[in-house]
């Protein structure tokens, strides 16, 4: 079975219905042997593509994961670019904000993290979670000192994700390329991982009681996601939900997004006019008689 990316992207003005998108498809792997080698493969593949990416500095690429807890990033995130140069690539976690960063706008934070060109940025959470858990959560509004009339909620989260479209196409104006990705992780396998990490001792660390705190509030975080990616997937920065079930395919499933993207660059190493190629030259026939 070959990835179509297109199967898992959600297009621009499409109302989604996550009960409607799977969690769990077939597998592209027959074995876990066949897993590894697909991934391999992938990860080589991106390699070579991000040292070109480097050389030829002329795109950023931000990669932004959203997801409920247990649902894959931190996995995806670690075997996906586990072949990657870090000096080309840099990924930010982003919690609760701190009070200097409430005193600015809610993309500000996140903003002085953009990548540079020739460079991949990693958002693990990001701005999204200015419309989904503080939409779960309104009362956290209430201490970003925002002004009264501000805090509307029939027209903040419109507001926000207009804030949040007008910002993305203009990354894209400026050489930009963001990759959203939506681990769509259905409650009951959220819950087996939560008994995996209370069972299995060096997993302990991941479980935190707010977690299952959280979990009450489920239905009203898929109403949030739902509202979300239909705003904000556009043509120039696709949300794509990825069946989240199956780890090993979902990191599979997020490679070859990742990949597709780049060979869409038409990326080529930087050409060496004659006077370089004759400085080149130079200092090759200095080696030489040094040998």
């Amino acid at each position: 079975m070959k990835i179509n990316p297109k199967d898992f992207r959600v297009k621009e003005g499409e109302r989604v219905r996550l009960k409607k998108w799977p969690t769990l498809v077939k597998p592209v792997y027959k074995s876990k042997e066949q897993y590894q080698e697909l991934l391999e493969e992938q990860v080589a593949e991106l390699s070579a593509l991000q040292r070109l990416h480097y050389a030829s500095n002329r795109y950023a690429v931000l990669v932004i994961f959203q997801a409920m807890d247990a649902a894959g990033k931190d996995g995806a995130i670690r075997h996906v670019m586990s072949g990657v140069n870090p000096q080309g690539c840099q990924v930010f976690s982003f919690k609760h904000p701190s009070a200097a960063e409430l005193e600015h706008d809610f993309l500000w934070r996140t903003t002085r993290d953009l990548p540079e060109r020739g460079r991949i940025g990693i958002f693990n959470r990001s701005y999204y979670e200015e419309v989904l858990i503080v939409r779960v959560h309104p009362e956290i509004l209430q201490g970003q000192g925002l002004p009264d009339g501000m805090i509307d909620e029939k027209t903040i989260w419109q507001d926000r994700y207009r804030s949040i479209v007008d910002m993305e196409n203009h990354l894209y104006r400026n050489g930009t390329r963001i990759i959203k990705f939506f681990l769509h992780l259905s409650e009951e396998e959220q819950r087996k991982r939560f008994l995996d990490r209370i069972d299995e001792p060096e997993k302990n660390w991941k479980f935190s009681l707010a977690d299952i705190e959280e979990r009450k509030f489920w239905g009203q975080y898929m109403q949030a996601y739902e509202d979300c990616l239909s705003a904000t997937s556009t043509k120039n920065a696709s949300w794509y939900v990825v069946p989240a079930d199956d780890k090993e395919n979902a990191r599979l499933i997020v490679s070859r997004v990742i990949l597709d993207t780049f060979k869409a660059l038409k990326m080529r190493y930087p050409k060496t006019d004659a006077k370089r190629r004759q400085e080149l030259l130079s200092i090759r026939q200095r080696l030489a008689k040094q040998g």
